[in-house]
């Protein structure tokens, strides 16, 4: 069975969790969460392990971690005091890892691998969210400092035989990612680049499709929405993952005056 790759938005910080004893979160962020905790039984199968990509990461050469279990990385700032406690306890899965580095050296993708750097909140604050069990094992690997969009497109092609060895591949982002620009009066202009988005990132042509998504700056508003392109890197390297198959907007909402979407490849 063939998986899908994922591009998932993670949300702000740690807002699916501030509230200390359990309770839900803000109403504007119940939709992601709900999209997030259904993502996995919405698969075909469950997956053996997760390979994912978040905005958080950047490293001159696309780099994976092959520790097995790591601390987390709280990489927000501002917050509760409690989020700074939170746990998200999954295993790495060293040999997932190992395979990355092979299929992205084969790829021309010389990979560093590194052992120390913990889970950043792109990882564990989704993935509390889609797998609250962590008992699936979770890969990350980097973003390429350069933060080329063929690159990354062609990253996601080197993972994409993963899929068929039961790993779901997730770029973990947000689809609109300008924090000066929030409230209502942001609103038309992130629905004008969301649009374009969706319709880029979900063409039916599969060559056309990456085309589009390469050239993401020649969307409308595209440098509003992405004044630094980090948070929309992981979709790139998901959509190459997915290669030739079906692309879908399987998510969209708003919040902070934002559209913002999540997408399904493959």
């Amino acid at each position: 069975m063939t998986l899908p790759a994922l591009f998932v938005p993670h949300g702000g910080g740690p807002c699916f969790f501030m509230d200390p004893a359990g309770g839900p979160p803000d109403p504007m962020w119940r939709p992601m969460q709900a999209y997030l905790a259904g993502s996995i039984a919405s698969l075909p199968e469950r997956p053996r392990a997760i390979l994912l990509v978040s905005g958080h990461w950047e490293e001159r050469d696309v780099t994976v971690h092959v520790g097995d279990g790591q601390p987390l990385l709280f990489d927000y700032y501002g917050f509760p005091e409690h989020t700074y406690h939170l746990r998200w306890d999954a295993p790495g899965a060293p040999e997932v890892a190992l395979r990355a580095e092979v299929l992205l050296d084969a790829a021309g993708f010389p990979a560093g691998v590194e052992r120390e750097r913990g889970w950043d909140h792109g990882v564990f604050i989704p993935m509390k969210v889609a797998v609250p069990a962590a008992d699936i094992p979770l890969v990350q690997v980097s973003l390429r400092a350069d933060l080329d969009p063929a690159a990354h497109v062609a990253i996601g092609k080197a993972l994409a035989p993963l899929r068929d060895e039961g790993v779901l591949i997730v770029g973990s982002g947000m689809s609109f990612h300008n924090l000066r620009a929030r409230g209502p009066q942001a609103t038309p202009y992130a629905d004008a680049w969301d649009d374009a988005l969706v319709d880029a990132a979900t063409d039916p042509d599969p060559t056309r499709r990456e085309a589009r998504i390469v050239a993401w700056r020649d969307l409308p508003y595209a440098e509003f929405a992405h004044p630094r392109e980090e948070h929309l890197l992981p979709l790139m390297v998901a959509l190459g993952a997915g290669g030739e198959g079906p692309a879908v907007c399987d998510y969209r909402d708003h919040v902070l005056g934002w559209a913002v979407s999540g997408f399904r490849f493959g």
